[in-house]
């Protein structure tokens, strides 16, 4: 027949068979021995163990047969199986099923068929155990159907054996595979606390190869501290007792061979065999992961670059002492010239420079305080338990000496100072950010008083932060509601009186207060955040004026312009400038900008492109307040200046002070050597306009000529045709 049932599971039942791994193998004694049975006991000449395959069946063990396997589409074993009890065909030539069957007309020319089903534990019938002969056989009796099952379950209970054993081969050795390629130690024991596996792993992390350990007791790796109490936990758990750490992982320390001790991470299971217990621990050295637990705290509580407390440690420290109502004083401490070290010697310079300091600070403190860096140049130390004003102080300077030994890099000597200012705590009112605060109000007043020195808050300096930020608060407004204007001030030719240009200043006009002092609020604006906004607006507020007045009146006519520091740290500066130029349509010619010696100072390598730059397009330079610093003539040789302007304080003193009129020629014979023009400010006499003139000063700036004045009101006192040319007695 080419027809044959096909049961609907017929794949699943497919790979059921094959998990026995039965086909194609070679003979098996179990197996023959079965069949030899068979045969006795049923006298029949051909016992077959079939198993039916997708597209064939294939015998396990046969006797009275030649072939290995025949065709599923002739196989009588495919009808065997599908029904729980025995299969029986007593005369298969007159069986409608089987007559014209090949295995019936032909070779072995079957006649009588006896098949019990061979069933698996997943209730898929497999095959048949099958009993054949070439004569008919019209009974079968019950019981012969029952010894048939018996020898069929004998079958299966060998076959299911098998495949428990290939199981339990794939399981050994996906554990060997598994355990010998693992990171971590893989160790079994058994209940007489014997090691019974030891991979590869285990033996790097404990230093025992496999063949010492097997066999040896697991306290091999136990500390001697540990050892106790893992006896009674393994005694315990052999006697049926509960087993406390099964199932979690712990943090123990083990033992090498060589007697060190190491951190694992120890993961336990638990199972039986033959009755007994058996353990096995995953254990991973841990050394790793705390050494990195280890850097990522000091990483969280210590400064990378100086090793020194950090800022998070700090404010713990100074919040616990705050809490547990400690005396203490904190010193803060800001290095002077830190920034010079890094524009001039780069980054690198200025890390060794952070190090060497604290590495100083940290020889030279106690070591039961605190120093810690708080960000930038700025360090903190923490002096526990006094808040003694004078051995606080006498630290700080010695602290301050200490900063200013020099400091190698490069075979040469950076030179740098510090400040310090010092907040003392010795009641219940003071927290953690109150404290911070003080000792850098102090540190401010340290710096305001000339740097290098040391200052100890006091509550003074707190009403003096309160006005300051009253008078900043008091800016903004006066911003928002437009209340600055310019004023300006001739700047006149001293060779024949006439009207050069004039100097740009700004003026708050206050609503109640009327003009505020611009010493009032000069200061406070240049600190703050709206000088870069405010500067623009001058600039270019007198950029328009002075074209309109060139435009009208006087065609050489020159605005200066004031310049704050903040300024420079803009990356657009320079095209600020040229904007404000164009939008005016002013030629930069008619451009002066003013700056001060500290301005160069504290923006040496910012300032010093768009310096250039500026004068490459003819805007002009002056050097304001000169003679009134400590390093004007080093700087004229670099920067391009094209005027010097004599500070007041030596043109008001000069007709007294022959010292004053010695300044006045050296300063006028230096602008000469430098090909520079001069500009005298401060002129309030005849006197002293004549004085200038003798000394070959080309411009003079002073309530002689004017004091600075609105734009309406210079524009009809020096701009109108009748008053073009100013007189002044000489």
């Amino acid at each position: 027949m080419s027809l044959y049932p096909i049961p609907n599971d017929d794949e699943e039942r497919i790979e059921v068979l094959d998990s026995f791994a039965l086909m194609d193998t070679a003979p098996e004694q179990e197996y023959d021995h079965i069949i030899q049975m068979a045969s006795r006991i049923f006298d029949v000449p051909i016992v077959l163990i079939s198993l039916v395959h997708r597209n064939r069946q294939f015998f396990k063990a046969r006797i009275g047969l030649d072939v290995c396997e025949t065709g599923r589409d002739v196989s009588f074993c495919t009808y065997a199986m599908m029904d729980a009890k025995v299969f029986v065909i007593p005369d298969a030539s007159k069986d409608e099923r089987f007559r014209s069957n090949a295995l019936v007309t032909g070779y072995p020319n079957i006649r009588f068929y006896a098949g019990a089903p061979l069933i698996s534990s997943e209730g898929h019938a497999l095959g048949s155990l099958c009993l054949i002969d070439s004569k008919p056989r019209l009974t079968f009796s019950d019981r012969e159907q029952r010894i048939l099952e018996d020898l069929a379950a004998m079958v299966l209970e060998r076959m299911q054996l098998r495949r428990l054993e290939r199981e339990s081969e794939t399981s050994r050795n996906k554990f060997i595979n598994i355990t010998s390629t693992s990171p971590d130690a893989i160790i079994c024991a058994n209940s007489k606390n014997q090691i019974t596996s030891w991979n590869a792993s285990a033996e790097d992390i404990f230093g025992y190869s496999q063949e010492e350990a097997l066999g040896k007791p697991l306290d091999i790796i136990m500390p001697d501290s540990m050892r106790a109490r893992h006896g009674a936990g393994l005694a315990r758990v052999a006697s049926g007792g509960p087993a406390r750490i099964i199932g979690t992982s712990v943090n123990l320390t083990a033992k090498r061979r060589d007697g060190s001790e190491v951190p694992i991470e120890l993961s336990l299971s638990q199972w039986n065999e033959a009755g007994e217990p058996q353990f096995g621990a995953i254990i991973r050295d841990i050394t790793s992961r705390l050494e990195a637990v280890k850097r990522l705290k000091h990483a969280a509580e210590y400064d990378d670059l100086t090793g020194l407390a950090n800022r998070s440690s700090l404010k713990r420290r100074i919040r616990q002492a705050c809490e547990s109502h400690e005396p203490f004083a904190l010193l803060l401490l800001d290095l002077d010239g830190f920034k010079d070290v890094n524009d001039t010697l780069g980054h690198s310079a200025g890390d060794v420079v952070l190090k060497i300091v604290a590495q100083r600070l940290r020889e030279s403190v106690p070591d039961h305080h605190m120093v810690a860096r708080l960000g930038g140049d700025e360090f903190v130390i923490v002096i526990s338990e006094t808040v003694d004003p004078i051995k606080t102080s006498e630290l700080a300077s010695r602290l301050i000496s200490i900063i200013e030994e020099p400091i190698e890099f490069d075979n040469e000597p950076i030179h740098i100072g510090a400040s310090i200012g010092i907040s003392l705590k010795s009641g219940p009112e003071d927290d953690s950010e109150q404290m911070l605060g003080n000792a850098d109000l102090a540190l401010y007043q340290a710096k305001a008083d000339g740097r290098h020195l040391v200052r100890i808050f006091t509550p003074e300096l707190r009403q003096t932060a309160l006005k300051k930020g009253a008078m900043s608060s008091s800016i903004r407004q006066a911003w928002e509601n437009q209340e600055f204007e310019l004023y300006y001030q001739p700047q006149i030719k001293l060779s024949d009186g006439s009207l050069a240009g004039a100097e740009a200043l700004i003026r708050w006009n206050h609503p109640q207060l009327g003009v505020v002092s611009p010493a009032a609020f000069l200061p406070v604006l240049e600190a703050s955040l709206l000088a870069v906004p405010v500067g623009e607006w001058i600039l270019r507020t007198a950029c328009a004026q002075a074209a309109r007045w060139r435009q009208i009146s006087c065609k050489d006519f020159r605005i200066g312009v004031n310049l704050f520091a903040a300024q420079f740290r803009t990356r657009d500066f320079a095209k600020s400038v040229e904007s404000a130029l164009a939008d005016s349509l002013l030629p930069a010619t008619a451009l002066e900008l003013e700056i001060t010696e500290n301005i160069i100072l504290k923006n040496e390598q910012r300032i010093m492109e768009p310096l250039h730059y500026l004068r490459s397009l003819g805007i002009g330079v002056a050097f304001d307040d000169f003679g009134t610093g400590f390093a004007s003539l080093s700087l004229l040789k670099d920067y391009p200046v094209t005027r010097l302007k004599i500070d007041r304080s030596f043109v008001s003193g000069s007709e007294r002070n022959r010292k004053d009129e010695a300044i006045i020629e050296a300063v006028t014979r230096l602008a000469a050597g430098f090909e520079l023009e001069v500009i005298a400010e401060g002129v309030e006499t005849v006197e002293q306009a004549q004085l200038m003139q003798n000394y070959a000063c080309d411009e003079g700036q002073g309530y002689l000529y004017g004091r600075p004045m609105k734009a309406s009101d210079f524009e009809r006192l020096y701009l109108e045709p009748a008053t073009n040319r100013v007189s002044v007695g000489v």
